[in-house]
């Protein structure tokens, strides 16, 4: 709860000073993460760029995000000397798939904050959602409506045919989503009756032979009469009987002091009575004590009378106590073979006289087990076609919008195209097996991607990808980790221009090494190492518009920052913010 309020006074400043925003990552805090003592960022809307010194820490911010939304931990990111490493996320949101997920977690929202943390310690992790303890699988739900990160190495994932269909999927998830969930329920149905039709073949010796076995199980389950809740009562009775010799002997001694031998409860009592009977005649007030203790007289007799029956009907508790134990012995016994519980033994009972059932009839049975696996495989291949089509008609709706997004990117005279075949089995996802495929330079065929492009081409495919999947996307806020590996010169500024693009309806996270990136970041933020010869750690800064120039030269000139980089510098931004198409 206090960290809520502070991170909702601290939304409170940046509304008031800073723009207000629909949606975006407003905040990130981050305490005693790896070299990280205390640090707390906020994030403006559109591009939001994070340049430093290599070895700064920069992917260190990256890393925090995703640990906070699920990711594997490990205790030594805790930082020296510290308990525990905590990070924080505050989303502001107002789309409704979000706060309907979180209504079904029946969790609040309040002014549209989404605030996500996770406190690490040496053995275990605390999730918090809106300051409600949480499991990071609940978190990861909601933070996949949220956020999409694009690591270092995610472009590697398009060497993988698997990617590519759910690429195309998340294109057309409009179009899909309710026919992908009915697929994956007929695919369980499928799947279900296909089990059982392969593991239910069997010869006429084996069948006699299952039969025989049920029919002695049902027998013996069904001899024994059971009731539910019986076994309760016979270890209740068990309990009784087991200590008969104590408790008659107990009742025995309560019964010699509460009789009416000389000196007993019952005796005094009694006395008590006839006295009181004759002092009344000198005194009425003395009536209600007469009529107490008559009571008293009463229920001592009651209880007398109960006792004497009580320590009868123990006589014989040693007959009691061997009928108890045999049927004990006998339900046990069932227990043992068929359920821990009368309860699972009946219904063992009756499953196994449906088995029998079948086996008796077990040509009707394996006839209609066959006929409800061909309707089942007929629905699973219509569904799956139907899937398939709309993948179809997608995907070239996709292939045209990367190509144009590629072409952007410097990959002039590019092709992209996505073929399918028809995979020989089925799935939850349909029987599509299907990848893009590339040719990158004229006159070359085209082929897949894990054969064509390099490191630096794949990282600039999956950036165009991301920017097509933005236009129609819901998620509002894109990170990208590095997305300048491999590149440089004209190809770096069309990556720029790119994210620059995307920022103009989402808002972008991003970390480079490239001036030409860097120069197009409406929010720019420096990532330092300091230290003092004992302790080192990593501190965020955003830059005011000097600060901007000084850092710009920092990426172009090195370690000779002259008056010609500087100006250089001055113009590379000047030219990136004329080139917006946003305000």
């Amino acid at each position: 709860m206090v960290q809520y309020l502070r991170t909702y006074v601290l939304r409170m400043v940046y509304d008031t000073v800073l723009r207000k925003v629909d949606y975006l990552l407003i905040s990130l805090h981050i305490k005693n993460f790896a070299i990280i003592n205390e640090v707390e960022v906020f994030f403006k809307n559109h591009l939001n760029i994070l340049t430093g010194e290599t070895g700064a820490g920069k992917s260190i911010i990256i890393d925090s995000i995703n640990y906070a939304l699920g990711a594997k931990a490990s205790k030594d990111i805790i930082r020296r000397g510290a308990d525990f490493a905590l990070i924080e996320l505050v989303f502001e949101t107002k789309r409704p798939m979000v706060h309907k997920a979180m209504a079904e977690l029946d969790i609040p929202v309040e002014d549209n904050l989404i605030i996500i943390s996770r406190k690490i310690m040496q053995t275990r992790s605390i999730y918090k959602l809106n300051g409600e303890n949480v499991t990071g699988s609940t978190v990861s739900s909601i933070a996949e409506l949220l956020i999409d990160i694009h690591g270092q190495h995610e472009h590697q994932s398009l060497i993988h045919k698997a990617k590519h269909l759910e690429i195309v999927d998340r294109f057309a998830k409009d179009e899909i989503g309710p026919l992908k969930q009915e697929l994956e329920d007929c695919y369980k149905s499928y799947s279900k009756i296909k089990n059982e039709y392969d593991s239910a073949g069997m010869d006429e010796e084996k069948r006699l032979r299952e039969m025989t076995f049920l029919e002695f199980e049902i027998n013996e389950i069904k001899s024994a009469a059971l009731k539910v809740g019986e076994d309760d009562e016979l270890a209740t009775l068990y309990k009784k009987y087991s200590n008969a010799h104590n408790i008659s002997e107990g009742l025995q001694t309560i019964y010699s002091l509460s009789g009416y031998d000389h000196n007993q409860s019952g005796d005094a009592i009694g006395r008590v009575v006839k006295i009181l009977t004759k002092l009344i005649e000198y005194d009425e007030n003395l009536g209600d004590l007469l009529s107490q203790i008559t009571d008293v007289e009463e229920l001592l007799n009651g209880f007398n009378r109960d006792l004497s029956q009580y320590i009868s009907d123990m006589d014989n508790y040693e007959e009691e106590l061997d009928e108890v134990s045999k049927r004990l012995d006998v339900i046990n016994l069932l227990k043992q073979k068929y359920g821990s519980k009368i309860d699972d033994i009946i219904r063992y009972c009756a499953e196994s006289e449906k088995k029998l059932e079948k086996y008796r009839d077990y040509d009707i049975y394996m006839e209609n087990l066959k006929n409800s696996l061909i309707e089942e495989e007929k629905r699973l291949d219509s569904l799956s076609a139907r899937l398939s089509n709309i993948r179809k008609n997608k995907s070239k709706e996709l292939t045209v919008k990367i190509k144009e997004s590629l072409i952007a990117l410097n990959f002039l005279d590019v092709k992209f195209d996505m073929v399918f075949e028809r995979s020989n089995t089925y799935s939850p996802n349909g029987y599509d097996d299907a990848e893009f495929i590339i040719s990158t330079n004229p006159g070359e065929d085209m082929k897949s991607l894990s054969k064509v492009a390099s490191g630096g081409e794949l990282s600039r495919i999956m950036l165009g990808i991301k920017s097509v999947l933005a236009e129609n996307d819901e998620i509002e806020t894109l990170i990208f980790d590095e997305i300048d590996t491999g590149i440089s010169g004209r190809t770096a500024q069309k990556v720029s221009e790119q994210l620059s693009g995307i920022a103009g309806h989402h808002q972008i996270i991003c970390i480079t090494h490239l001036a030409q990136i860097a120069a197009m970041a409406d929010t720019h933020f420096v990532i330092d190492k300091q230290t003092d010869g004992l302790t080192t750690e990593t501190i965020i800064k955003e830059l005011k518009d000097h600060e901007i120039i000084d850092e710009l030269a920092r990426i172009l000139g090195g370690a000779a920052i002259t008056d010609r980089v500087i100006d250089n510098a001055k113009e590379m931004k000047e030219l990136a913010m004329s080139s917006k198409k946003y305000k």
